[in-house]
């Protein structure tokens, strides 16, 4: 099996890097030239374009930041519908709305291709660690030819649907949560600070509590040592999975009162700091309460 990947940044770079190391001929293309040499360096195939990784690969994670980019390298004139044999399965890891999955599914209908429509969950550190949960609909003959593909990037297959959109839907649920979860870590941690609280007492009591969970934990860690870009989180992509929980919410007439409120959060932190990864909105309630929450200690800032 030959394997491909489009989007070689934070997300796949690690699909890359797992594919690779499962023994698969891995092509793949990205917009940087410093993304693409790394997947060089991996021991990757650059492609020219989208098309040439089509016409080498039998599986193709498309993992692009939106609906808009996936038609794109799927549909378009230089797109993998156009290229990939017959028998090829696309598999849509980006998290787009399941609407946009559902017309992509439409137009790959009688084109000989299979969709899996597969948004992932783990972010930066299941990506590189081949640790992904994926949440995949589709088709039993497509999830067989896709097996070794799928296997190579994660720990867990959840298939929770067969039709494009299934996938999608869930991953949109499951965003509404994790966005609540984040922002009442973000208050949680600027509350301490204004206590006076230490972050390590903080991290300590919460990971052991039943409040404990690898979204809380791992975003604790990050505000206590001051880590707020780098960390392959930004807070576009939240931002963004957040705007689609919100809207399939509008869409079905349910209210989501906490994800809204964790949207607002996580809007106030892209506009006041738009390098920084998820755990920057703790900063902007920080600026607020004129204090920090570091791993030895709770600084007051005025």
């Amino acid at each position: 099996m030959k394997a491909g990947v489009i989007g070689i940044g934070d997300m796949g770079s690690g699909l890359a890097r797992n594919l690779i190391k499962a023994g698969l001929e891995t092509w793949g293309i990205d917009l940087l030239p410093k993304r693409m040499a790394a997947f060089g360096d991996l021991g990757g195939h650059p492609a020219d374009c989208v098309a040439e990784v089509g016409a080498h690969a039998d599986v193709v994670f498309v993992m692009v930041m939106n609906g808009d980019q996936a038609k794109s390298v799927i549909l378009g004139p230089d797109g993998l519908q156009g290229s990939m044999k017959p028998g090829g399965v696309v598999l849509l890891t980006a998290t787009i709305k399941p609407r946009e999955a559902r017309e992509i599914g439409a137009a790959l209908d009688g084109s000989g291709l299979h969709l899996i429509d597969s948004p992932v969950s783990g972010g930066y550190p299941g990506a590189q660690s081949g640790t992904l949960t994926l949440i995949a609909a589709g088709e039993d003959a497509a999830f067989a030819r896709a097996a070794p593909a799928m296997e190579a990037v994660s720990s867990v297959i959840h298939r929770v649907g067969t039709k494009p959109g299934d996938g999608q839907t869930v991953k949109a649920c499951l965003q509404s949560l994790i966005g609540a979860q984040f922002s009442a870590t973000f208050e949680a941690a600027a509350l301490a600070a204004k206590a006076g609280v230490p972050g390590e007492v903080i991290l300590n009591v919460f990971s052991t509590s039943s409040a404990g969970c690898g979204i809380v934990n791992n975003a604790l860690q990050k505000i206590i040592d001051r880590q707020f870009e780098g960390t392959g989180s930004h807070i576009n992509t939240m931002h963004k999975d957040l705007t689609i929980s919100m809207g399939l919410g509008e869409e079905l007439g349910v209210p989501l009162h906490t994800a809204a409120a964790a949207m607002q959060v996580f809007h106030a932190g892209r506009t006041r700091y738009p390098d920084g990864d998820n755990w920057v909105c703790t900063r902007v309630i920080e600026d607020i309460v004129g204090a920090e929450l570091h791993r030895n200690s709770a600084k007051k800032t005025r």
